[in-house]
């Protein structure tokens, strides 16, 4: 499956089939976040939450890549992500874009 953040791929012809997304709402564990907390005393980068996030990405990604299959696609195009703070210490992650059939 080709992925692609651009309007168009150079020299292919391709129908629209139409917006897929994936998403999913990821959190750290209560350990985890306390230890974040004091992080933020000294500053520098919290790793759980880079790791919780890339993990999320990648789900989100993987579950709009299954979407564009099950329709027959060969490409997403205008691919994005897309976050949200749901509570504290949570976040969800949307990948989306529109699912192609090369021609």
């Amino acid at each position: 499956m080709l992925l692609a953040t651009t309007e168009n791929i150079p020299g292919r012809s391709y129908e629209v089939l139409g917006v897929v997304k994936g998403s999913t709402i990821q959190t750290v564990n209560a350990l985890k976040d306390i230890g974040a907390g004091l992080k933020t005393l000294v500053g520098g980068e919290l790793g759980n939450y880079t790791k919780m996030m890339e993990t999320a990405r990648n789900i989100a990604t993987e579950r709009m890549v299954s979407e564009a299959q099950n329709l027959g696609a060969d490409a997403v195009i205008c691919m994005r992500y897309a976050t949200s703070a749901i509570m504290q210490s949570a976040a969800e992650v949307m990948a989306y874009g529109t699912a192609v059939r090369f021609v």
